[in-house]
């Protein structure tokens, strides 16, 4: 029962990892200069830093089987 337990901490403590990740990318995205460079950058950084999050809170499914469905979606999103 304490390892069911410590799995839904550790579920929910790299959810809220990820949110906090995504916020400091935001914040740091906000101190880039608005120049075309600065922008482009920006706009990566934005998608790729905070599309984890919500790509781990859809998947409340076994560890196993999230390794292998972000996997998935780590090809897709090199392609």
């Amino acid at each position: 029962m304490n390892a069911k337990k410590e799995n839904e901490n550790r579920k929910y403590d790299l959810e809220e990892r990820l949110i906090n990740f995504a916020v400091r990318i935001i914040n740091i995205v906000e101190t880039l200069p608005n120049t075309r460079a600065g922008n482009h950058i920006a706009g990566q950084l934005v998608r790729c830093g905070t599309a984890p999050a919500p790509n781990y809170s859809i998947f409340d499914i076994p560890c196993s089987v999230f390794i292998i469905q972000n996997n998935i979606i780590f090809r897709g999103s090199n392609e």
